[in-house]
């Protein structure tokens, strides 16, 4: 394991603390407190997961596959439980490779998601990761509604040291878009990110700007492959299961960037959004610098909820992108 990748783990478990304490102390309790597997016993453990953030469907397909576990395993003792309930977890949260593609090839990556989860700052990190990998970035600024998001994205590209393209307050986003895709082709570049409005309060202003912006895309760089993250506040809980859906519906999501995951109580809504929209968790973030931003590895996450030892342990893949 790579020190990036030790820093990460480490500060990974400590931001889940909170939810640790509030998932899985309880559950913990649960494989102490009881003597037999029984409905009281899954009753409880169902009332922990869904208490917990996990959200309803996702605690039914946990608890299914632990059941179904526990018939073919011939498991008797409710302690025994535990370790096929994390990996019951850590299946639910498997992330494919080919999540990962976007990274290797030509790509758009349109960045979505309300004002205050991190949008910015994520796209900021990204390109930083990117460049690292040695791929040539370009971002845009599309988010022209909110004064100060292209100062803030500017001093963003400063940091991970890739150029921008940005439209003055007020301007046409879709304008900024075909700036952006135009100098995008005429440099070579690898992957374009561009970051969006954050406004959900005015829907169809937001559906008719992204499908706009998608038109463009569309129609100047026809083949390119595409992306559409939405990023999420992890402190948010179920809220952020809301703002996914409802994003949803505005733009075919490809993938979650889930961020201020240190500290908060609520990380089981990671587990929840992937369960409830079938959307990947692709990145997850634990902090301020561009290192605090990770791909999302089910193992290392379950490891960290759950404080499994991983010292003999290894994902295989660096977690840097």
């Amino acid at each position: 394991m790579s020190e990036e990748k030790k820093g990460f783990f480490a500060r990974l478990k400590q931001g889940l603390s909170k939810t640790r304490d509030n998932i899985v102390r309880g559950i913990d309790s649960v494989f102490g407190g009881f003597s037999a597997i029984d409905d009281d016993f899954f009753d409880e453990l169902e009332e922990i997961l869904i208490m917990g953030d996990i959200g309803v469907n996702a605690t039914n397909d946990i608890l299914e596959r632990l059941k179904e576990q526990i018939s073919k395993k011939h498991v008797k003792e409710p302690a025994e439980c535990r370790q096929l309930l994390i990996d019951s977890i850590r299946e639910q949260m498997q992330v494919g490779d080919e999540a990962y593609d976007f990274e290797k090839e030509k790509s758009v990556v349109m960045v979505i998601g309300v004002n205050g989860v991190g949008k910015t700052t994520s796209v900021g990190k990204l390109a930083g990761k990117l460049k690292e990998k040695g791929r040539k970035v370009l971002i845009a600024a599309a988010d022209t509604f909110r004064a100060a998001a292209g100062d803030q994205l500017a001093e963003w590209a400063r940091r991970a040291d890739v150029p921008m393209v940005g439209g003055s307050e007020g301007a046409d986003p879709a304008s900024v878009v075909f700036d952006a895709v135009t100098a995008a082709k005429a440099r070579g570049v690898d992957v374009l990110l561009i970051d969006t409005a954050g406004r959900l309060h005015n829907k169809k202003n937001l559906m008719e700007e992204l499908r706009k912006m998608n038109r463009i895309i569309d129609r100047e760089f026809p083949d390119v492959h595409r992306e559409n993250l939405i990023v999420l506040d992890g402190t948010t809980g179920q809220n952020a299961l809301i703002q996914a859906r409802e994003f949803g519906e505005v733009a075919e999501l490809t993938g979650i960037i889930l961020t201020k995951m240190d500290g908060t109580a609520k990380g089981g809504i990671a587990v929840a959004i992937q369960s409830e929209l079938k959307i990947p968790v692709k990145y997850i973030g634990v902090g301020e610098t561009i290192e605090d931003l990770q791909r999302f590895h089910s193992d290392e996450f379950v490891n960290a909820l759950f404080e499994v030892n991983t010292e003999d342990e290894s994902s295989g893949e660096d977690l840097r992108p």
